[in-house]
């Protein structure tokens, strides 16, 4: 009976590895060809992978919570098929949708450039696991997440080739980087825990004390229930953390009169549904004018690499999307300048859809280059965004409320009830001094201002 190699399929192009959340079969059981047989975690979004063929399980070649480069083979399966030879390698096509969602409102650091890390890789999909990637003079690999934090954190390559690992044939881990830099000193080397020099591939023992001992038990007072973080939230605690260490934050506010714009949704909404079959909310109109604004001012759209600022000839909206567990995801709508305002209503309701049942793909979720986050949604007035790295700024929008406002008239001031909206952009003053981020918030909410009531959808 053959056997045929079970490989982690690839989930995106940025996604070199992946990590076992669950087995759902044990060598012995049988498994139908497409039946999932795995769940597994990117960076990005937790998904199922299907068995490629039907057979039993033969082996499982890795455990839960162990991380796996893309390429290795996970599992066996034995096979009564004759189609397939002795030792046939098949990877599956593409995994099933994702069943849960992990990416942070203020999303991951993009892999570096090429011309900075190289994290080209070549597995042997034959071997049991994929042998070590190697890149950089010292011949190491490093993982997306670690040369994101790298990158984020302003350590070169040359520097980062000095950092001990901890992990598996002494890669340098997650872990290993954050308390790197937690420990690194304003000259840009490390304190004790990573020398400089240290043999690769060395793992470097952590400083613990001589007499381990348990650590305290802590006691909390009063009637209280304790709450383990999940996966996800760890991440979006650890990535909104790592925005504010990154990024100086500043936040400036505005009001918009949105009484053209609200007037115009209500009056076609109904006709936009029956022709175009997808609802018509504000989010399409908000990310509009947002467009429009970010080609007055590139800037805005934009990103940090060292001392170099990359600005991005490319739109890609992520807009914060809540999901049942209460968790926030951010879903990118690609070419947002391309799109006209039915195909950004089927986009937003689609990519909105999918998260909230669990079918994001990983790359939904990658490329962003500026986010917008609704928090009327949730009847806030206004918010002061996390930074979404590693963009350079990020627009909420707050809930649109009725107010007794002062115009102006030919006939003099007269106090009218309109709509109005109060709008905050955080960015990145390292790169976008107050007066471009006041400019640019103020062009957007002229943009909603002049809203025009006759137009056309």
């Amino acid at each position: 009976m053959p056997l045929v190699d079970l490989v982690m399929p690839k989930m995106g192009e940025s996604i070199m590895e992946a990590t076992i959340l669950k087995w759902h079969k044990q060598p012995g059981d049988t498994v139908k060809q497409d039946e999932t047989l795995l769940e597994i975690a990117t960076d990005k979004v937790d998904s199922e992978v299907p068995s490629v063929t039907a057979g039993v399980v033969e082996e499982l070649l890795f455990q839960v919570n162990d991380v796996v480069p893309i390429g290795s083979v996970i599992a066996r399966i034995r096979t009564s098929s004759t189609a397939h030879a002795e030792g046939a390698s098949l990877a599956p096509s593409g995994a099933s949708a994702p069943v849960q969602n992990n990416q942070p409102p203020t999303g991951n650091h993009p892999t570096p450039t090429e011309s900075t890390y190289n994290t080209t890789t070549t597995y042997n999909a034959a071997a049991q696991t994929a042998p070590a990637v190697h890149n950089g003079t010292a011949h190491r690999f490093y993982s997306p997440l670690v040369l994101n934090i790298a990158a984020s954190e302003g350590v070169p390559l040359s520097e980062l080739e000095s950092i001990g690992g901890t992990g598996n044939e002494g890669r340098v881990t997650k872990k290993d980087i954050l308390r790197y830099v937690a420990d690194r000193k304003p000259g840009g080397y490390p304190a004790a825990g990573a020398p400089i020099g240290a043999p690769v591939g060395t793992p470097v023992r952590p400083n613990i004390p001589a007499t381990p001992s348990a650590s305290p038990v802590a006691a909390y007072s009063g009637n209280v229930e304790i709450i383990e973080m999940d996966r996800m939230r760890k991440l979006i605690a650890d990535h909104m953390v790592r925005s504010k260490h990154t990024s100086p934050h500043v936040t400036s506010f505005s009001e918009a009169d949105v009484t053209h714009l609200v007037q115009w949704r209500e009056k076609v909404k109904k006709e936009f549904d029956k022709r175009e079959n997808t609802k018509l909310t504000f989010t399409p109109l908000f990310i509009e004018a947002i467009v429009r604004c970010i080609k007055k001012y590139p800037l805005i759209n934009s990103s940090l690499d060292g001392d170099k600022i990359i600005i991005k000839k490319d739109i890609h909206i992520g807009m914060a999307t809540a999901l049942p567990t209460g968790n926030l995801i951010v879903p990118v709508i690609r070419h947002a300048d391309q799109l006209n305002i039915t195909g950004l209503a089927r986009q937003v309701n689609t990519l909105a859809d999918n998260a909230r049942h669990g079918r994001l793909k990983p790359e939904d979720t990658q490329g962003g280059t500026f986010t917008m986050t609704n928090v009327g949604t949730f009847g806030s007035l206004m918010g002061t965004p996390i930074i979404n790295q590693p963009q350079v700024a990020i627009l909420a929008v707050g809930a649109i409320k009725k107010r007794p406002v002062v115009m102006e008239t030919p006939e003099g001031d007269a106090i009218v009830i309109r709509h109005m909206m109060y709008l905050s952009l955080s960015y990145d003053h390292r790169i976008v001094d107050g007066s471009l981020g006041a400019t640019f918030l103020t062009a957007v909410t002229r943009e909603l201002e002049n809203f025009s009531v006759d137009r056309e959808f």
